[in-house]
């Protein structure tokens, strides 16, 4: 496994899209366009609102970004999933970062608040997981609360999102 740091480059995240980060069949971020931040700023075993962990992150936004010309033609903001999607990235590499095995997959979230949109003008997005549990069983899952934030603005809130990790059964032979 990686060293186990508080603060990940761009680059050092795609290590982990590219399943090297946390060992093969372990959790993996997806490789752009698909991965919807760009660094994590801050991770931790402890604190948070639940004082069960965290993990910071952030993305930049630029024009360019493939969602904004096809959504919608003329009026361009990001689709409110690729956010959620980032808040389950995290939730995931936070798993793997944990040390525990296993290919990461979304579960679910209980109640998610859209209160505002990012569009070409946003800056910075802003990502604030804190974990109120990880379960390590047959199953490892991670249940957490999550904020996005747009140039400092909280505009989604997510309650109850979950992650598992699952890993493969023997194949016989």
């Amino acid at each position: 496994m990686a060293e186990q740091k508080s603060s990940y480059t761009k680059e050092e995240i795609l290590t982990c899209s590219h399943g090297d980060m946390f060992g093969p069949g372990n959790a993996q971020l997806p490789l752009p366009p698909m991965l919807m931040f760009d660094r994590i700023t801050d991770i931790s075993e402890t604190g948070g609102e639940h004082g069960k962990g965290y993990i910071r992150a952030e993305f930049d936004i630029h024009k360019d970004l493939w969602f904004f010309p096809c959504h919608f033609e003329g009026d361009p903001v990001m689709p409110g999933c690729p956010g959620l999607d980032g808040m389950w990235q995290l939730t995931g590499f936070y798993l793997g970062w944990l040390g525990e095995k296993g290919k990461g997959r979304a579960i679910s979230t209980g109640e998610i608040k859209f209160k505002g949109m990012i569009t070409p003008e946003t800056k910075l997005v802003e990502y604030g997981i804190d974990f109120r549990r990880v379960m390590r069983g047959r199953l490892v899952l991670g249940i957490a609360n999550a904020w996005l934030k747009a140039d400092g603005e909280t505009i989604y809130e997510a309650k109850d999102l979950k992650v598992a990790l699952f890993q493969e059964a023997a194949k016989e032979a």
